[in-house]
């Protein structure tokens, strides 16, 4: 195979596929290093020194052992080459690590740090080497429904409820998404919220996402719904305006004119997506008395041609099979709303490329 590939294509193009198939077999290793640069504190190093830093700098700050700064720069070297830091030297040519825009998502008083290590946790990464297994095994109930249960013989909300650690990381992750969303949304599409006098937060964890509403619109009524053992510790102190409610959205769904649903309905296949939204459809007024719900999640296809988003989107859409979830396109949306119950007048807002608000109407 090799030799016929020699004959058909030039040097440079083989060294260029070559190089993409290798990073393919240790794509694993660059995101291990963003996990190690997070553990270890280096984008707040950097940050905290002004936006620049040098190895030695970094090394100090983040107690890195003397005999291993060489080996701090591999780990340096490739997160700069693969764009989460950049370089520059200063007066004595000394090399100058910086944050580059990617970077600066990880720093700062609200920001994604702490998905890392969720998304990189071992139980998540570890449902992934049964793949294979799970494409041959017979579909639930007679099998394991999801890549998560085919490894650990339970969900991933069942392993959460039993496991403390793993919760922690898991509510972390989610509460600092929803939180520099909702920012953004407020910031850019805030207009969803104003003439609402209450709303619901459905699945809203901690209520991270929500104290940012609540701040923001003092006189709307917010409540965050979560499961008992979520909402356990009542986190919502400082906010007149926001209280929590435990409860089961397949069930019941507290009245409020909204309910938001912020990346929710990407966690379940169709069938429940559309329970899901019956509940919402119950607890809200009708459209001409401004009922509404407030879908915040992506919407696949709406970046055309770009092929950074369009592979962002397939890994996402690839990785929510580890719990039977799936990223969508606008038709499968629009059948799910159908289903549901809802008016076929809807809007789709993009606020960061395939991330997006969606507006639908009893």
């Amino acid at each position: 195979m090799t030799l016929k590939l020699l004959a058909e294509v030039s040097p440079q193009e083989l060294l260029v596929c070559l190089a993409e198939l290798h990073n393919h077999f240790l794509g694993y290793v660059k995101s291990m290093s963003l996990k190690c640069a997070v553990d270890l504190g280096i984008p707040e190093a950097i940050h905290r020194r002004g936006g620049t830093a040098t190895l030695a700098d970094i090394a100090t700050d983040t107690k890195v052992h003397p005999a291993k700064v060489a080996d701090l720069q591999r780990v340096m070297e490739l997160l700069t080459a693969s764009g989460i830091f950049s370089t520059s030297t200063d007066g004595e040519d000394d090399v100058l690590y910086g944050l580059t825009t990617t970077c600066r998502f990880l720093v700062g008083w609200h920001n994604l740090s702490p998905m890392v290590p969720f998304l990189l946790n071992p139980l998540v990464v570890t449902s992934f080497f049964s793949m294979p297994d799970w494409f041959r095994s017979e579909p639930a109930p007679a099998g394991a429904g999801s890549l998560f249960e085919l490894a650990h013989g339970c969900s991933q909300w069942e392993r959460a409820s039993k496991d403390a650690e793993f919760s922690g990381v898991l509510n972390g992750s989610m509460a600092a998404d929803s939180q520099v969303f909702l920012e953004v949304i407020i910031m850019d599409k805030g207009r969803i919220f104003r003439g609402l006098s209450s709303l619901v937060d459905v699945g809203g964890g901690k209520g991270a996402g929500t104290k940012a509403i609540a701040s923001a619109f003092p006189r709307i009524k917010c409540t965050v719904m979560d499961l008992p053992h979520v909402i356990a510790d009542g986190a919502g102190a400082g906010h007149e305006n926001l209280q929590f409610v435990a409860g089961d959205m397949f069930q019941s769904i507290p009245s409020a004119d909204a309910v938001v649903l912020k990346n929710i309905l990407h966690d379940w296949g169709h069938d429940d997506c559309v329970k899901i939204l019956q509940r919402c459809k119950e607890a809200i007024p009708a459209r001409n008395a401004g009922g509404k719900v407030i879908i915040i999640d992506m919407v696949r296809g709406l970046a055309h041609d770009e092929k950074n988003i369009t592979e962002m989107e397939a890994i996402q859409n690839l990785f929510m099979m580890y719990i039977n979830g799936v990223e969508r396109n606008e038709s499968e949306w629009k059948a799910i709303f159908s289903d549901a119950g809802f008016s076929g007048d809807y809007k789709i807002m993009p606020v960061l490329g395939p991330y997006s608000v969606i507006e639908i109407y009893p």
